[in-house]
């Protein structure tokens, strides 16, 4: 049996990013990548579960082992040539959960700009402007929170961000 090593080099971003990304260059088609994942989503045993989409493959973890910090793989293969293809992946929360985020970025943004333009009128008026004041200062904290609550939550997903990868790793190296 003529047995073919795979060479896999793989490119990351900065650690500092609350969503990972990496890529990878795969010497397999592109049908040949999808079709793996396909079959290891298809199994009953299967330690993740998993969809495909157009050549985008969301790979989250399993119901039991799920909890709020959680993350979701998100892998997209494109085809290079009629041989080889390309592999982007980006870790992130669950869509609700980064949803949620974003929601609360914009409303803190938002508020932010609109006590901005109160304490302006209010120093045009001269008028007390102690609450618009207190807010202007106290809208970046929580901002400046949010980000460390981020954190938090991908060094909690850390360990499940590890196991996704090897999963992601151990189907692209099958022959």
């Amino acid at each position: 049996m003529n047995e073919k090593k795979k060479l896999l080099i793989e490119k990351r971003n900065s650690e500092i990013f609350l969503r990972p990304r990496f890529t990878i260059d795969l010497e397999d088609s592109f049908k040949d990548v999808l079709n793996r994942f396909s079959d290891e989503f298809k199994k009953e045993k299967t330690t993740y579960k998993g969809s495909i989409v157009d050549g985008h493959v969301f790979i989250c973890v399993s119901k039991k082992e799920e909890h709020f910090w959680s993350p979701q793989l998100h892998l997209e293969i494109l085809e290079k040539t009629n041989k080889t293809s390309l592999l982007k992946g980006l870790f992130g929360p669950k869509p609700q959960v980064w949803t949620l985020f974003m929601f609360i970025h914009f409303v803190i943004g938002i508020s932010f700009l609109g006590f901005a333009i109160l304490l302006f009128s209010k120093l045009s008026l001269k008028e007390p402007i102690i609450f618009p004041l207190v807010m202007m200062i106290f809208l970046p904290l929580i901002w400046i929170l949010l980000y460390f609550l981020g954190k938090i939550g991908k060094d909690t997903g850390k360990s499940q961000m590890k196991d996704l990868h090897d999963f992601m790793i151990k189907i692209i190296k099958e022959e």
